[in-house]
């Protein structure tokens, strides 16, 4: 039987919603180990002079955890 745990992570990039999607994981990676999955439960973006400046992403990042 696995044992799975959710927690709620925040990214951003200057690039894409991709990207900071990608900035989610690698950066939970440092900690989290054995990522299953990443949700995608909110995106927005923030804007500068009538254009894009930053993708924002809420995600939530499910890993097994060992008992």
């Amino acid at each position: 039987m696995s044992v799975l745990k959710v927690i709620e992570i925040l990214g951003n990039s200057k690039t894409s919603f991709e990207d900071a999607v990608q900035n989610v994981i690698t950066e939970a990676s440092k900690s989290v180990k054995d990522i299953k999955s990443v949700y995608v439960q909110e995106m927005q973006v923030s804007v500068k002079d009538n254009k894009i400046a930053e993708y924002r992403v809420n995600t939530k990042v499910t890993f097994g955890i060992k008992n």
